[in-house]
């Protein structure tokens, strides 16, 4: 019998789309998007319809593996659990809990995925990951500025008359915004793409502008001067509504218009235009992750979130700084899933520098390592220094659908259940404010069990079993009880498979911020709070030719690591016969420099690691540019996280990925 049923993307992505899955004979056979979706309406991406093959790989992990004498063993639930748990125990009572860590990413939106945080704070509290290599930079800047990243609803833009995409390539990550500028420059709004690379966004702007990788801050620097000297900025919003104006201005002089436009690799022309837009609003900004990844990654943001402020474009519908939208993610409980007040000790390291804090953790060591929801061993920066790190813990147990490049370096790995074989509730604080339900469709394979399963059954073990004696629905009520007064009920969700969650569609209207003066900070109180310079700043990238001429003459070109187009990060690649090889996109100068043509093999390397592909060169990227996917399996060539370094951004919270100077050499 063949049924469609409604259900939900859980992959860590701007659009969190609707599904209509198509399910016969207890078998996932078809995935369509919702066209009754109110956000999404029927258009998904080919991540998303990856998850039938996923779901239904003959890959996938289905009983519990414990290492043996260096091989793999299949081992029962029972056996596999009353292990990890004795080691738990004994750890806790020999070194406290905090000898555990617990390495996480963003793997699935999952509500209930959040309640590994439950298990881990009911233990008593264990070593646990802070900020994001994905985009902490960013949201942590605009904590400072607004008091939250709060993004304009997706029908805003249709208020804007100028719509700026700065580094972000909505054509690959963002989809539905991708439709909505389409139908926005019909509409009359003139789009501006900035990026070093010249991407498919790019293709439908009215103007593209080619920046050098690192000077995004600057070029909002410069923006800003410019629309300051002609007296063209937003003197009442600035004057009843900020805060720091003048170190702001303290900032901008210590800079010519002359170094700007030769640091950047701008032209005078191209400044002039940008700050007409910025003038002639409403003049909506979308902002990309990769700018946020470099030293000054913080920084960059705050400053382009200071372009907008001065230009008037902070509040109005059609206006923003579109980053992040973790209002959305705001609207749940989370501290009634997690219950954070059971931690009796904590200790952080950045999710950046885990390797490190690995290696070098005393009073306790780290003893063991669990994983959930990544794959350290290919998206945590300088993989060689994380495999060595990950590899020097007495137990490493590793939850997951296969055996990823950091389940083969694991003790015991643990096969969980895809997104149609569990229940949830599904949202992203990225771009709308729809929450999503998913109700369980088909039967995992052989013994694959749901995380909660697993966290609960560990709870028995260890002690606290109690705090997991909840069914679906009861977790589910904990965190969205509250929003019973907007009808967001389980019962309604089930009923209607997707609902609106209260959010503001334009933040700041009302010009009351979130911050601790209540203003737009232009420097920031809570910034300084933290013990860093809460005044604007401008940082040159650490690896770049201006910063360290040196080291650019060893290694000449600046590497980035976009998004993969058919993976959700490195998810997808053993499904995919064709992404199984490592492609090097290169410059059409760096091809004519080293002597290259598409198909030939080179091989690009700093001092952290060496990588080898086939090249590709790429159309009117910047100069002296070079990029790799990021996602890819070390068994598939390597990733390219292989060459990355694992700083914390200048605001503590980020990674520094893109900040990242490498040579290349044709191989023989």
């Amino acid at each position: 019998m063949k049924q469609i049923v409604k259900s939900s993307c859980p992959l860590n992505c701007w659009d969190s789309c609707g599904f209509d899955v198509t399910v016969e004979n207890g078998k996932v056979v078809k995935i369509d998007g919702d066209k009754d979706h109110p956000i999404t309406q029927g258009k998904i991406c080919g991540r998303g319809r990856m998850l039938e093959t996923k779901t239904n790989s003959p890959e996938r992990l289905t009983v519990p593996l414990k290492k043996i004498n260096g091989q793999f063993t299949e081992i029962t639930w029972a056996q596999a659990l009353d292990e990890i748990a004795d080691i738990m125990l004994e750890l806790k009572k020999k070194y406290g809990s905090t000898s555990v860590l617990h390495s996480h990413d963003y793997a699935n939106n999952g509500l209930l995925k959040n309640l590994d945080k439950r298990f881990f704070n009911c233990y008593g509290g264990v070593t646990s990951l802070v900020g994001s290599i994905c985009w902490g930079s960013g949201i942590e800047a605009q904590t400072w500025d607004f008091g939250s990243s709060d993004s304009h609803g997706p029908d805003d833009i249709y208020n804007s008359k100028h719509i700026v995409i700065w580094g972000r390539n909505v054509a690959r990550t963002n989809m539905h915004l991708f439709n909505h500028l389409q139908e926005a420059k019909k509409n009359g709004s003139t789009i501006t793409v900035i990026d070093p690379i010249f991407n498919a966004t790019a293709k439908i702007a009215d103007k593209y502008m080619s920046i050098k990788p690192g000077m995004d801050g600057l070029v909002a620097i410069g923006i800003m001067k410019y629309i300051i000297e002609q007296n063209n900025h937003d003197d009442m919003f600035i004057k009843n509504y900020t805060v720091g104006f003048s170190d702001l201005l303290d900032l901008l002089d210590h800079f010519t218009l002359e170094e700007i436009l030769d640091k950047t690799e701008l032209s005078y022309q191209d400044l002039q235009y940008l700050a007409s837009i910025y003038c002639d609003g409403p003049t909506s900004t979308f902002l990309g992750l990769g700018m946020q990844r470099y030293a000054n990654g913080g920084n960059t943001i705050r400053l382009i979130d200071a372009l907008v402020a001065i230009s008037g474009n902070v509040g109005i519908a059609g206006g923003g700084a579109n980053f992040g939208n973790i209002q959305v993610g705001k609207n749940f409980n989370m501290s009634a899933l997690t219950l954070p007040d059971k931690a009796k000790s904590s200790r952080n390291f950045t999710m950046m520098k885990q390797a490190d804090g690995i290696l070098k953790a005393i009073n306790p060591e780290i003893k063991m390592i669990m994983v959930t929801c990544g794959n350290p061993l290919v998206q945590v920066p300088d993989s060689n220094k994380v495999k060595e790190a990950f590899e020097s813990v007495e137990t490493l147990i590793v939850v997951d659908h296969f055996l990823t490049d950091t389940a083969e370096v694991a003790d015991y790995v643990l096969p969980t259940t895809t997104v149609f074989e569990e229940e949830d509730i599904y949202y992203a604080s990225m771009y709308h404010h729809y929450v999503n339900y998913g109700e369980k469709l088909v039967d995992p394979p052989g013994e694959a069990k749901p995380d909660l399963w697993i966290w609960t059954e560990l709870a028995k073990r260890l002690g606290f079993g109690k705090e997991f004696e909840f069914s679906i629905d009861e977790f589910l009520e904990m965190g969205i009880a509250h929003l019973s007064d907007h009808e967001i009920t389980i019962e309604n969700l089930k009923e209607q498979k997707r609902l609106p969650l209260p959010v503001k569609n334009v933040p700041w209207n009302t010009k009351e911020f979130s911050t601790p003066s209540g203003k737009f900070e232009f420097t920031s109180t809570l910034a300084t709070e933290k013990g860093f310079n809460g005044k604007p700043a401008y940082y040159l990238p650490k690896e770049s030719s201006i910063s360290n001429p040196a080291l650019a003459k060893k290694y000449p070109y600046q590497l980035l690591s976009i998004h993969p187009l058919r993976s959700n990060h490195s998810q997808h690649y053993p499904l995919i016969a064709a992404m199984q090889s490592v492609k090097i996109e290169i410059s059409e100068d760096i091809a004519k420099d080293n002597e290259l043509v598409e198909g030939d093999t080179a091989t690009i390397f700093n001092e952290r690691g060496r990588l080898s592909g086939v090249i590709k060169i790429l159309k009117k990227a910047h100069p002296k540019t070079i990029n790799v996917d990021e996602g890819q399996w070390h068994k598939f060539g390597g990733s390219v996280n292989l060459l990355t370094p694992d700083h914390d951004s200048d605001n503590g919270q980020g990674s520094v990925l893109y900040d990242c100077l490498v040579n290349i050499e044709k191989n023989e």
